[in-house]
């Protein structure tokens, strides 16, 4: 039998375990700022593509973005999207349920990555970003992206 990796599902489960880990030796060796310094630069890397597609398309792009990222992680999520605002309710994030299953314990800055990324995601863009609630046990939340005042 032959097979390939895109023969298999893509999960990257253990991606949020391993950022967890690195979070945590970043904020013991080197503070608060500097884990939220490393997800703002790693956001504008990584996430290029998309703030292009949200300069272009607007909430729109971010809209099938999260879709696609809940339904990969089988995760529920609700969004309203308008051309101004677009809001994501979860009742738990796929990443803290992973972390705490595995064992680990939750870095206390984990909320802190929904911000200093979607914050990132957001800069040089017509839209800012809000992290409206959100439950550090469960890691449920209420984001809020919305168009800045001109």
């Amino acid at each position: 039998m032959t097979r390939k990796a895109a023969d298999n599902k893509y999960l990257h489960k253990d991606f949020h375990c391993a950022l967890n880990l690195g979070l945590e030796y970043v904020r013991k060796h080197f503070g608060d700022d500097a884990v939220r310094d490393y997800l703002r630069q790693y956001a504008r890397s990584f996430h290029a593509p998309l703030i292009r597609a949200l300069r272009r398309r607007g909430l729109v792009a971010l809209k099938e973005y999260f879709r696609n990222i809940y339904a990969e992680e089988g995760a529920p999520v609700r969004i309203n999207c308008s051309r101004d605002e677009l809001r994501l309710e979860t009742d738990y994030s796929p990443a803290v349920r992973h972390i705490r299953q595995k064992g680990f314990a939750v870095s206390p800055l984990h909320g802190a990555t929904e911000f200093a990324v979607h914050a990132a995601i957001c800069e040089d863009t017509p839209f800012a970003f809000e992290l409206a609630r959100y439950d550090r046990k469960i890691g449920r939340s209420v984001q809020r992206f919305y168009r800045r005042a001109p």
